[in-house]
């Protein structure tokens, strides 16, 4: 049974936009599924087109906006935030190495958490610094799964090759030694979101001479699970 809400408006346009969410239909496609009048239909699908919750595909059907994503992002990145600290936490604690929480924005990566290592030599990269998406474990994860286009102006200049990232979408992690700093190495492992696309990287870094210049045979393992603890996270409805 459909639930309702009691305010009229609110209801057609969620019936619209469940309706939308099984793919591209037509105006009378709308009708037929919500019941709604033709007029009231395109009425609303139109109005949620201007705020971009609803879009047009090449065919000029109604499928679901561009903003919709945007909106679950927000969310799943909420809840990513929410988990990461005690995942990190973890992380660190299993390698004894400092462990961070990487997101692309435009063409560089922030770091958005952290749980460094406690004592000792150890690769400190605090909160809301950004590095360049050239260099490191992490880029390769944000940039693995890439579309076709975006991969290769990605990997314009990048200390790493397009048969490099073939072996991280293979295998589902990266390591990099000393690309984004002398004496650092890292291992990270790609978080997804609802879609199954890559909306973070997780990584454990630190010196070369504790990581060796072989860290996934050794951390990988960890990393990756780390990574699919946060998936999980992001995911949740």
């Amino acid at each position: 049974m459909e639930t309702t809400s009691g305010v009229g408006v609110l209801d057609k346009v969620t019936s619209i936009l469940g309706t939308l969410e099984a793919g591209p239909t037509t105006l009378a496609g709308l009708v037929a599924a919500t019941g709604l009048a033709r007029p009231t239909a395109h009425r609303l699908a139109v109005a949620l087109e201007q705020h971009r919750l609803v879009a047009r595909d090449v065919e000029g059907r109604f499928t679901l906006g561009a903003r919709i994503g945007e909106l679950s992002a927000a969310a799943g990145e909420d809840r990513l935030l929410a988990a990461a600290g005690s995942v990190l936490a973890h992380l660190r604690d299993v390698t004894g190495e400092s462990a961070q929480l990487y997101r692309r924005q435009g063409e560089m990566r922030i770091c958005v958490a952290a749980a460094e290592r406690l004592s000792g030599l150890r690769d400190t990269v605090p909160v809301g610094v950004t590095l360049p998406m050239r260099v490191g474990a992490a880029a390769q994860i944000l940039l693995a799964w890439e579309e076709p286009e975006r991969l290769h102006r990605g990997l314009q200049g990048a200390s790493f090759t397009a048969t490099a990232l073939s072996g991280v979408r293979r295998r589902g992690w990266a390591q990099a030694v000393g690309e984004r700093e002398l004496g650092v190495a890292s291992v990270s492992a790609p978080v997804r979101g609802p879609s199954n696309r890559v909306v973070a990287a997780v990584t454990v870094s630190g010196p070369i001479e504790r990581l060796s210049r072989h860290p996934g045979a050794r951390l990988a393992h960890a990393v990756v699970e780390a990574a699919d603890r946060l998936t999980e996270a992001v995911r949740q409805s």
